[in-house]
């Protein structure tokens, strides 16, 4: 039996009386693209808040290689993560804005020059590692946070929306450089996003989530073709639905009857 990577067992999360994640349990393989696909506030950033260990479930395990990180503060945890609003530096370079959590793990001068520079033209930004933030485009701000995210190679990746701020054709273009990037480096990414087009084309499997709970977890395919209920199937795209009750049913096709007939 394959080990999973990152296990999360019967997680919750309650903000007084109100529940943000209800008992939900995933099992995320390595290297894989996973998805966590809902309307606002279905509990998907709480849930990726969970696993990055800026929030503690209420109940319930999240297990990383094996290893049990419920309570593991976030900067032990070696988990990358890229924010909507990207959280650069104003105040530091590109450079030193990759370099940061380098700096923070102690790794030599030299090193970090040659990892910074290396992250820098993986994400095809190789001259503008002296330029301040504001000096960048939305989309070459978003390069430089995947490549803060990844430059100390984490076991796994988390964007939270991270293309929401960009115009269509810019995020369609990311996109692409987004899954390029997991493919190459077969990094493992948690992605949260209510963008159905986004989920469908950059995901191996996709998690619907509403109301705190997981509605169906499976590939784009089976969520598109075979939803297991009316909300997937409403939420995935567009569809026909009628009432009706089974008359009969085997393994080839089922019999409905609805109030026309």
């Amino acid at each position: 039996m394959t080990n999973k990577q990152l296990k999360l067992i019967n997680v919750s999360k309650y903000f007084n009386d109100f529940t943000a994640v209800n008992n939900i349990s995933i099992d995320i393989e390595y290297g894989e693209f996973l998805t966590l696909l809902g309307p606002s506030g279905s509990g998907k950033t709480t849930t990726l808040n969970m696993v990055a260990g800026f929030e503690n479930p209420s109940s319930g395990q999240i297990l990383l290689e094996q290893q049990d990180i419920t309570t593991v503060p976030p900067n032990k945890r070696n988990i990358g993560m890229v924010f909507q609003n990207y959280a650069l530096f104003p105040h530091m370079t590109v450079f030193n804005n990759i370099a940061f959590p380098l700096k923070m793990r102690k790794i030599s001068t030299k090193k970090i020059k040659k990892k910074t520079n290396e992250i820098l033209e993986l994400v095809k930004l190789p001259d503008l590692g002296e330029r301040y933030p504001n000096q960048l485009s939305g989309g070459q701000q978003q390069r430089i946070a995947l490549a803060r995210a990844l430059v100390f190679k984490p076991k796994i990746l988390l964007m939270d929306e991270p293309l929401g701020a960009l115009d269509k054709k810019l995020r369609d273009h990311m996109r692409l450089e987004i899954k390029h990037l997991q493919n190459n480096l077969n990094i493992t990414v948690i992605y949260v996003t209510h963008d159905q087009e986004e989920a469908l084309t950059m995901s191996d499997r996709i998690a619907i989530m509403n109301n705190g709970n997981i509605v169906q977890l499976d590939t784009p395919e089976k969520l598109y073709n075979s939803p297991a209920k009316l909300f997937v199937s409403n939420f995935i795209g567009e569809s026909n639905s009628l009432k009706g009750k089974t008359i009969k049913a085997d393994k080839d096709f089922i019999k409905i009857q609805t109030i026309h007939g």
